[in-house]
């Protein structure tokens, strides 16, 4: 992967913004030193992936911690990657979890588990909550994935939010399908190669080509 700057330069980056909000020790700091290669693997893996322009240079990923958007699946990676090393990382892994709302406006909680490969744009005022997803999952800004009675949704690959949209509780969504703006979907199975849109229950499904 290309890197803007060193990845020494972005690791004391994301540092001197956490001291700026937080208290950090010197060991919070080794570990952050210890776990990043973890992090870049996982950002690599998914940048890969991206077909927008501004996630590859020369044929190769393309990391820019400058770009708002690839830094938030940085700090997310960052923050799940704490939360799977143990619970004696716990703190830490709050620190860059906030770190991250604060920084984008958007809500990726560590111990969500979002795909290996993921992708957004403008993601400011977005909360995913603790669904199943897919691969190849996007969203947009102003979208919420929560839970009705308990309960969240199961999501399928290649399945796109775009801007504020929302699915709730025991809905399906299946693969290739697109939620169109402003769409609510609570309860209701989706299927595959979709386009849906509107509010649940009086939802319009369209199949795609």
């Amino acid at each position: 992967m290309i890197f803007e700057i060193s990845k020494e330069d972005i690791l004391k980056g994301m540092t001197r913004q956490l001291t700026s909000f937080f208290t950090i020790s010197e060991n919070e700091i080794d570990f952050i030193n210890k776990i990043s290669e973890t992090v870049f693997e996982r950002c690599e893996l998914c940048f890969s992936k991206n077909e927008n322009k501004y996630y590859s240079k020369k044929g190769e990923a393309y990391f820019n911690p400058y770009h708002s958007g690839q830094y938030t699946v940085f700090l997310y990676f960052f923050s799940n990657s704490l939360f799977k090393a143990g619970p004696d990382h716990s703190r830490l892994a709050d620190k860059i979890y906030y770190l991250n709302k604060i920084m984008n406006s958007c809500d990726l909680f560590y111990e969500i588990e979002l795909p290996e490969i993921f992708m957004l744009d403008q993601p400011v005022g977005s909360v995913l909550g603790r669904a199943k997803y897919g691969n190849y999952f996007m969203f947009t800004q102003n979208c919420t994935v929560g839970s009705n009675k308990g309960v969240y949704p199961v999501i399928g690959e290649s399945v796109t939010m775009t801007a504020n949209t929302k699915v709730f509780g025991d809905s399906n969504i299946g693969n290739n399908v697109i939620i169109g703006v402003d769409t609510c979907i609570k309860d209701e199975d989706i299927p595959d190669n979709s386009l849906v849109f509107g509010h649940s229950p009086n939802l319009i499904i369209k199949k795609r080509k």
